[in-house]
């Protein structure tokens, strides 16, 4: 079937994007890619003539998607906050956590790449430092410096992303409120109020 373009290279990215949240962004081939939607890898290169892009804008597409996961637009700084604590603490941010951990890696060899990745690290920063100062504004949260507060917020997610491909369970209790004690911590909250 004869797709828009548009809608085919929407469909490439997304199934490059699937590939690199299960398998790991080395993974994205432009074969491995055309088998996923069963078509011919002659297709992919029409819309893709370098792999390494392909690569890079389906990070891009991931780290997007995380990101209206992770940091809803509505409801109370306090709400917000708990909810991205929460999502990270039910596990469902693991794969996402590893796919990162693999960009990190990926781009000590790719300046592209590298480049890529610290723009939507740039704006998940912007994205938390707007919920932080939400809720220093209305007095939720204690009077810091709001862009102190979410490197202190990122650093415990980024510690705590970084056991993501242990083989082993991390039930710890220590281990999952992690990042809610720092988070708490960092802003003056009591202990609890984030899950």
């Amino acid at each position: 079937m004869r797709k828009r373009p548009e809608e085919r290279r929407a469909e490439i990215l997304d199934a490059a994007a699937a590939i690199a949240i299960d398998e790991g962004l080395e993974r994205i081939t432009l074969r491995s890619v055309a088998e996923r939607l069963g078509v011919r890898p002659g297709l992919i290169t029409h819309y893709f003539p370098a792999a390494e892009d392909l690569v890079i804008e389906a990070f891009v597409q991931a780290a997007v998607r995380e990101r209206d996961h992770f940091f809803p637009a509505d409801g109370t700084p306090l709400a917000r906050l708990r909810h991205f604590v929460d999502h990270l603490r039910s596990g469902a941010s693991a794969p996402l956590a590893r796919m990162w951990l693999n960009a990190r890696h990926l781009s000590r060899f790719s300046p592209t790449l590298g480049a890529a990745l610290d723009e939507q690290d740039r704006l998940d920063r912007t994205a938390l430092i707007g919920i932080v100062q939400a809720g220093i504004d209305a007095g939720v949260f204690a009077d810091v410096d709001a862009e102190a507060a979410c490197t202190r917020i990122l650093l415990a997610v980024d510690g705590s992303g970084s056991y993501a491909n242990s083989a082993g369970a991390l039930d710890d209790p220590v281990h999952a409120r992690f990042v809610a004690d720092v988070t708490e911590w960092t802003l003056g909250l009591e202990r609890g109020s984030l899950g």
